[in-house]
């Protein structure tokens, strides 16, 4: 049985609707080792808020799956796309008028990857 591959809409709907349903807070249980980095970080840097630390945890996170192309490996497997791919709002065959599969899909080195933002 052959898998459909999701597509640029599904993954947009997908992170609208996660986005939506995460909402402007969410509740995180800490374990203990979690909560005493996160005391240990509270103490060194005094942000105004615990939860800044948390913010800025989620963006450091973020950016080192896509710095080290992580992303691309989980959005290929999941919707055959790239984070390129969802920032343009075109696939790679799109782009350059391919005939589509992964037989279009360019070979880089993985440094060549890093996006900048």
């Amino acid at each position: 049985m052959a898998t459909v591959a999701m597509s640029l809409d599904d993954l947009d709907a997908d992170v609208t609707t996660l986005a939506g349903d995460l909402g402007d807070t969410l509740a995180v249980d800490l374990d203990r080792e979690t909560r005493t980095e996160l005391a240990m970080l509270v103490a060194a840097m005094e942000p105004d808020e615990p939860d800044e630390l948390v913010r800025r945890a989620v963006h450091a996170f973020f950016q080192q799956q896509v710095d080290t192309g992580r992303l691309d490996f989980q959005l290929r497997a999941a919707y055959d796309l790239t984070y390129d791919e969802y920032l343009s709002g075109m696939t790679f065959d799109e782009m350059t008028g391919g005939m589509g599969g992964m037989g279009g899909t360019p070979q880089s080195d993985p440094d060549d990857r890093r996006y900048q933002f």
